[in-house]
């Protein structure tokens, strides 16, 4: 809507996964590996104690609010130094991308403790539930329907007010925008922040239900995944992000099954076809058949009408 390309949104979707797999990590308590309480990773690497940033994160409740402050929080002071220096377009797109490959760098080190190469995993439970009970990953899968509503709700109310037609105004031309006396940069820091607070709740609902974190969700190509799945689903539209992301990973589960090496190639086809070929993605491309076909009757009404009375319509 706002005419922003950013390729880190892989960082802020790991803040918020890493905030909750730190507090899985420590309800294993002695069901870990060692059986000691410190997690695994931390015994292999000898570490005596448990580091003292991740001791609130024993809190449920602290987990859930630092997965989506973190990323808020970072996102805002990024944005403000960027937005602030008006740095937009390809450049902006290509300081988030080092932005993502900084973030897997660091998390990838042993030395930051948060589990290294192998990030973290085993989660037995959350809130006491199992999370190996069917019951519990069928609530965590309606609580993450619901959230997906609750956000869908949420965009769809910014795009209609007043903010979300000065964001489509910037997309269009940020320079008139600004001599009509708004500031773009504010506006565009606004939407990235609640876009990165949006990514941090998705890493929170995404770590219990799959069970692992790793730096790799973080690096450069699950952003571009992101970004892939919003062209194919259509830019400019809600909807068209929900169906890009559902449609795409439907097909990365069908396709890793049967042929693994083959998905980069689709995916980076896909990727093309959809500049080249549908450009506003797969809902600009619905509403375009649709309006073909609408047009397509009321061209058959008028001719049928204009036919004097008594002749065949040949």
């Amino acid at each position: 809507y706002t005419g922003i390309l950013s390729l880190g949104h892989g960082v802020f979707f790991g803040l918020g996964a890493y905030a909750v797999g730190m507090h899985l990590m420590l309800t294993i308590g002695t069901e870990s590996v060692y059986g000691s309480t410190l997690p695994d990773f931390m015994v292999w690497n000898q570490v005596k104690e448990l580091p003292y940033f991740w001791k609130p994160f024993y809190s449920f409740w602290f987990a859930i609010a630092a997965a989506i402050l973190l990323p808020t929080l970072f996102a805002a002071i990024f944005g403000f130094l960027a937005f602030r220096s008006r740095i937009k377009g390809v450049y902006f797109a290509i300081i988030t991308q080092a932005l993502a490959l900084s973030a897997w760098l660091v998390f990838n080190r042993n030395e930051t403790n948060l589990g290294g190469t192998n990030g973290l995993t085993d989660f037995k439970q959350v809130l006491g539930f199992r999370l190996s009970d069917p019951g519990t990953q069928r609530a965590l899968y309606v609580l993450t329907v619901l959230s997906l509503g609750a956000a869908y709700l949420l965009c769809r109310w910014i795009t209609r007010s007043r903010t979300g037609k000065v964001l489509v105004a910037i997309r269009d031309s940020e320079q008139r925008v600004l001599f009509s006396g708004y500031s773009p940069g504010s506006y565009k820091l606004f939407v990235f922040v609640v876009s990165a607070a949006l990514a941090g709740l998705a890493g929170a609902l995404y770590v219990p239900q799959v069970g692992i974190i790793t730096p790799a969700q973080i690096g450069v190509l699950p952003s571009l995944e992101m970004v892939i799945w919003v062209a194919v689903g259509g830019r400019g539209t809600l909807i068209g992000a929900v169906l890009g992301a559902v449609g795409v990973n439907w097909a990365r589960s069908i396709l890793t099954t049967s042929f693994p090496d083959l998905w980069p190639f689709f995916l980076g086809g896909l990727f093309v076809a959809v500049v080249l070929l549908f450009p506003e993605g797969c809902v600009g491309l619905a509403r375009r058949l649709n309006r073909g076909w609408h047009a397509g009757l009321g061209f058959r009404k008028k001719l049928a009408t204009s036919e004097p009375e008594g002749q065949e319509v040949r």
